[in-house]
């Protein structure tokens, strides 16, 4: 199901990001992190509300999250796709469920940050525990039938059919979402947007000619971009990618001098309240299991995803940069109600 949308702004840099990486990876190290030793020893499988479509960016790098996470904790971990209002549904379902530690959801930082300010959600990155494992670029692809060659010949476009092009994104305040907003905000420039229910029904729309472009992240535009059925013409971001299969994308910036946006975390996140020891022991395995995986690294470097496992102080520190950033774009784009600096995010 989709629906028509105006568009303009909002999202995404790398380069607070390494020094946050660095930041929260040297705290694990000073910290000595133990080898694994679980206090906490769940008796029943864990509900892992996925609040997107399945096959989308979250989806992929949950379930790889989940799978190294049951093999430390000796208990299934169950995945719950419910998507749906930007993926507050699903995150509510979390916030209400009992807060036993059975219960987690996972997502983006930044969308996660933002629900207040759009009067969806009442809960702030501060509420949760946040358990970040990689960070996501995304990527602005036509479908190769279009006539755009590079991002230049796409803004001057959009420039000259002003909401004519359409964008398909995973929904307001998805990844996908801010990207190309961000990107019309820098450019000056507007475009029609195709709201879906995740990132994988977004790019699929794009490849089968329903929507000119997409501006979702490049772990759900990589097969694609491989087998070349979509067009990969920039990163929406101020680094260049180099995609496994195929190649280096260039950054936006080389077309926007100056264009830049935060880092886009990727995580699982528990909510305040549980009892200390599930916190304790999934900040053990977040350390060893998560920070060593081979599995997340090679789905990271396979899907031109950054490798970043954080958790703890560190994790609210790196994802706060994208929280600001989305939250007062949509504000200033009107598709926010609340002002952002009266739920705690000033403004950047």
């Amino acid at each position: 199901m989709k629906k028509y949308l105006p568009g303009r702004t909002v999202a995404h840099t790398l380069k607070p990001f390494a020094k946050l990486v660095l930041l929260g990876l040297g705290a694990l190290a000073v910290s000595g992190a133990p080898a694994f030793a679980a206090d906490w020893k769940p008796t029943h499988p864990i509900n892992l509300i996925v609040p997107w479509a399945a096959g989308g960016a979250t989806d992929q790098v949950t379930r790889i999250a989940a799978a190294e996470m049951e093999k430390a904790l000796g208990q299934t971990i169950v995945i719950v796709n419910q998507p749906g209002a930007s993926g507050s549904i699903g995150t509510k379902s979390a916030l209400d469920a009992p807060r036993d530690g059975y219960t987690w959801t996972a997502g983006a930082a930044q969308d996660l940050g933002s629900y207040e300010t759009q009067g969806m959600l009442k809960t702030r990155i501060k509420d949760w525990h946040l358990f970040l494992s990689v960070a996501n670029i995304p990527v602005l692809s036509v479908n190769p039938r279009t006539p755009y060659k590079t991002a230049h010949d796409l803004i001057a476009a959009m420039a000259a059919h002003p909401d004519k092009i359409s964008v398909a994104t995973a929904g307001v305040t998805s990844s996908g979402h801010m990207a190309i907003d961000l990107l019309a905000n820098a450019a000056k420039v507007s475009y029609r947007h195709v709201a879906y229910d995740g990132g994988n029904p977004a790019v699929v729309a794009t490849v089968s000619g329903e929507t000119d472009v997409t501006s979702q992240l490049a772990a759900e535009e990589a097969d694609m971009i491989r087998g070349k059925l979509l067009r990969p013409l920039a990163t929406i971001s101020n680094q260049p990618l180099v995609l496994a299969g195929y190649g280096t994308i260039p950054a936006l910036s080389q077309t926007l001098p100056g264009f830049s946006a935060p880092a886009n975390y990727t995580g699982i996140f528990i909510p305040n309240g549980v009892p200390d020891d599930v916190i304790a022991t999934v900040e053990k395995i977040w350390s060893t299991t998560i920070a060593n995986s081979a599995a997340l690294r090679k789905f990271a470097e396979n899907r031109g995803a950054l490798f970043a496992p954080v958790s703890g102080d560190a994790a609210q520190k790196a994802a706060f940069p994208a929280v600001q950033a989305n939250a007062w774009m949509l504000f200033r784009t009107g598709k926010a109600k609340v002002s952002p600096d009266t739920v705690g995010i000033p403004a950047p």
